[in-house]
Formats: C-alpha cells, sequence, structure tokens
C-alpha cells in the first residue's frame, strides 16, 4: 500500500488507515475476539496507521490496539491517539452515556492543559502497553463539542500551556508529531494562526 510522508516529519503513514473508535464498542458491543480478528484483517490487507484515543470506550480501544500491536514489529506501523480529556472512575450506573456500549466505568473532565496533556499521554502508555505514540492529536476542542464560550476557554488552556507541553513531548521524542483530532474547520484555522502543527485528523 502507497504511503504518504506527515508534514516536516520523518513519519509516512498507509494511505489507508484504520479508525479505532468501533473498537471502543461506539453505538454496538464489540468483542475482543471481534476487535483481534478485525485489526488482524486491517493488518493483512496492508494497513500500517492506527488511530486511537482515550475517548473511544473511555479507554478500552487503547487497550485493544495495545494488545495487538505489542507483538508487531514497532517500527512497521504508526500510531497515533489524543489528548484532552481525563477519567475518573465512577460506578457502573453512573458511566456517562456517549454513544458507547459497555464503555469501561469512567466519567470524563475535558482538560486542554499542560498538565491535562502530560497526564494524558501518561495514561495512554499504560492503557496501550506500547514503548512510542508517533502522533497526539488535541481531541474535539471546538464549538462542536463545547459550545462558543466554553471553547474559548479551552483554546486559552492550549494556548496558554497545552501546546508548551506538546513542543516539549516532541522535543524530547516522546512522540515524533502533533496536531489536531477535530470534526471542523474553525478551529484547526483558529489553531494554526497561533502555533506550527504536524498534522489534522479531520
Amino acid at each position: 500500500m502507497e504511503r504518504r510522508r506527515i508534514g516536516q516529519t520523518a513519519l509516512e503513514v498507509t494511505e489507508v488507515s484504520f479508525g479505532g473508535a468501533a473498537l471502543g464498542g461506539l453505538y454496538r458491543a464489540c468483542s475482543r475476539e471481534a476487535a483481534m480478528e478485525t485489526l488482524q484483517g486491517a493488518w493483512d490487507a496492508g494497513l500500517r496507521y492506527f488511530d486511537t484515543a482515550p475517548f473511544y470506550g473511555f479507554g478500552l480501544s487503547e487497550r485493544r490496539f495495545g494488545d495487538f500491536l505489542r507483538y508487531k514489529p514497532r517500527d512497521s506501523y504508526v500510531l497515533s491517539t489524543k489528548v484532552g480529556r481525563l477519567f475518573r472512575p465512577v460506578p457502573d450506573d453512573q458511566v456517562p452515556d456517549h454513544s458507547y456500549v459497555d464503555p469501561l466505568p469512567f466519567a470524563l473532565d475535558y482538560d486542554y492543559s499542560y498538565d491535562g496533556i502530560m497526564r494524558s499521554v501518561e495514561f495512554s502508555y499504560a492503557r496501550l502497553g506500547l514503548n512510542r505514540i508517533d502522533i497526539l492529536f488535541v481531541h474535539d476542542i471546538g464549538a462542536y463539542t463545547h459550545g462558543v464560550e466554553k471553547t474559548k476557554l479551552h483554546f486559552r488552556d492550549l494556548m496558554d500551556g497545552g501546546l508548551k507541553a506538546l513542543e516539549e513531548l516532541k522535543r524530547s521524542g516522546v512522540i515524533s508529531a502533533y496536531g489536531l483530532g477535530v470534526n471542523e474547520v474553525q478551529i484547526c484555522l483558529d489553531v494554526m494562526r497561533e502555533a506550527p502543527l504536524d498534522c489534522i485528523l479531520l
């Protein structure tokens, strides 16, 4: 399968990628067996770029990606995950409904600050059980998710410290690239006016 370079980085991704929301149980349950079979099918088809997020199944998708990719040569694929949400354990009857079936028992808090991003990366590494995350996307920061007023607050958190965290993570080799993972154009334009990004998942 053909590959394309990510911006000015050394990363190259396959033209077709595998997104992990369904492995976290989006809209319908997904067993571990089905998740592993699906990932193996994607691998056999030549896909070598895999994208997940803490939000997908409240950590479940990351765990499943890690379980599968742990046994693949690390330099043979590119992996991205996301920051912007932190999780706290709650009783089963208090797990919020975000269209995930049987997610892990957590509630979420949005946090785009320096500390929030650093904590999120640490937790993602623990869930994945892998020694490298290639790309880190700032997830769902924009009016589509938060509304106009809250977006202004989250944007300021990102500008005042979150971007510094991303740059430190890249400079120290914890990640190789960073960008935005969003569903709207305006926030991409707003952030790019303030800081360079390696890539955008839109």
